[in-house]
């Protein structure tokens, strides 16, 4: 199975077009070489997903399903997206004003995980 299809099969692409440019922009990568957007994969192999600030990693358990990809990324990766959060918060209401009810719920939870 091409490995554009399987991005967007298990739905880390929300469409195949994103995924194809994903692979031709380097931000696929299996055994730290970018991939081209017909690279065949198969089971077992690692592949990392370069989307924003984190790299995600996974582990292919099988072909054409959605539940056949193991999400793998470690917690470091998942931490700077959270921090990719909180800042864009700050820097949201930088001389804007007031936030509104719900973004200053928002920024009650963010301080009270942190």
């Amino acid at each position: 199975m091409r490995i554009d299809k399987y991005l967007w099969c298990i739905r880390i692409f929300k469409s195949r077009t994103l995924a194809t440019e994903a692979c031709e922009g380097g931000k696929v990568k299996i055994d730290g070489r970018s991939v081209k957007p017909s690279h065949h994969i198969n089971p077992g192999d690692i592949f990392t997903v370069q989307q924003g600030y984190i790299k995600r990693t996974f582990r292919i358990k099988a072909l054409l399903i959605t539940d056949f990809a193991e999400d793998i990324t470690p917690a470091e990766e998942k931490e700077k997206l959270e921090l990719a959060r909180f800042a864009s918060y700050h820097s949201k209401f930088k001389g804007m004003g007031r936030p509104t009810k719900k973004d200053r719920r928002a920024l009650t939870q963010l301080r009270i995980k942190n």
